[in-house]
């Protein structure tokens, strides 16, 4: 689907048009979350609050201008459609996002801030995307699509580059998982420029896409979706990407809604970071014990997403 010199061309491609987000090693903290050093790659800083923006953008500069000249068209949790309507407003056409019935309230106001027509549509992304296509199908509209893109999955790979650039000793780094093109994408940079890197996937207990496929050594369906997290809730993932991450990732891990909601409370309480509960995932999964590093490791996490649901808990 994507190599490396793919995730290098988009990098070339986007800079200038999205943010390079810092890295924070985390210190001075009342209840550290891992013995290991833990650096965190922020994202929720990115334009539009999420790292979607290097996805969306790489896309849209990748097309000849009369390809979008019907507007754009996305089904979204929120932050991949934050990035389209940017992309869109960039272009100076109109998008339409389709979101799920369980997105936040916060995410469709600021889609109709950066000038997107909303639907609300269906109780997983899988259900708002067949709208989404059917309405590009009939419009001639751009559809662009949150992961199953090359384009997409690439510019998502460059956070990678920065992060290890910005922290070459790294040996584990920790991932968020909706649709899987964000950890597809870092995961090929990251193993292409360091093998011996692990690399570790977390997906809601309401939502555990990847890992039921990668359990059946196939993709698969989930029967039901329960997590009320928009933004990391898929049922089902795209088979490149499938493919990408079970060559690239190691380990998926499950947290719950609740342990995500801890943990952005925990960014917030800790280190004044406003994120959404995709963005508190990889925290969540050190806090819970379901990843366990020790004092001699060096990890990396992505805050991917910024929201409020911190600092209201």
């Amino acid at each position: 689907m994507i190599t490396l010199p793919d995730i290098r061309a988009a990098a070339a491609r986007i800079a200038g048009q999205v943010r390079r987000t810092p890295v924070l090693e985390i210190t001075s903290v009342s209840q550290p979350v891992t013995d290991a050093r833990l650096f965190l790659k922020l994202e929720n800083m990115q334009a539009t609050g999420s790292f979607k923006a290097r996805g969306a953008t790489n896309k849209l500069l990748s097309l000849p201008r009369e390809a979008v000249a019907n507007g754009i068209v996305t089904a979204s949790g929120g932050n991949h459609g934050l990035a389209v309507a940017r992309a869109a407003r960039s272009a100076g056409v109109e998008a339409t996002v389709y979101v799920t019935e369980n997105s936040t309230e916060e995410k469709r106001a600021k889609l109709r801030r950066w000038g997107a027509k909303v639907e609300v549509l269906g109780k997983v992304w899988n259900e708002a995307n067949v709208a989404a296509v059917a309405q590009a199908e009939a419009s001639g509209a751009a559809y662009f699509h949150p992961f199953a893109d090359p384009l997409v999955v690439a510019g998502q790979g460059t956070a990678a580059l920065e992060l290890l650039e910005a922290v070459p000793e790294l040996d584990v780094v920790l991932i968020a998982i909706g649709g899987g093109g964000l950890i597809s994408g870092m995961a090929v940079a990251l193993k292409s420029l360091k093998p011996s890197i692990r690399i570790i996937g977390i997906e809601p207990v309401g939502s555990p896409t990847l890992k039921a496929s990668l359990d059946a050594g196939k993709v698969v369906r989930l029967d039901s979706v329960t997590s009320r997290v928009a933004t990391m809730s898929c049922g089902e993932t795209d088979p490149d990407v499938f493919e990408l991450i079970r060559d690239h990732v190691d380990e998926v891990v499950l947290v719950s809604d609740e342990e995500m909601e801890a943990a952005a409370g925990w960014l917030w309480f800790e280190l004044g970071i406003a994120a959404d509960l995709s963005g508190a995932a990889a925290v969540a999964a050190l806090r819970s014990g379901q990843v366990k590093l020790n004092d001699s490791a060096i990890a990396g996490a992505l805050v991917c997403g910024a929201g409020v649901d911190g600092a209201v808990l």
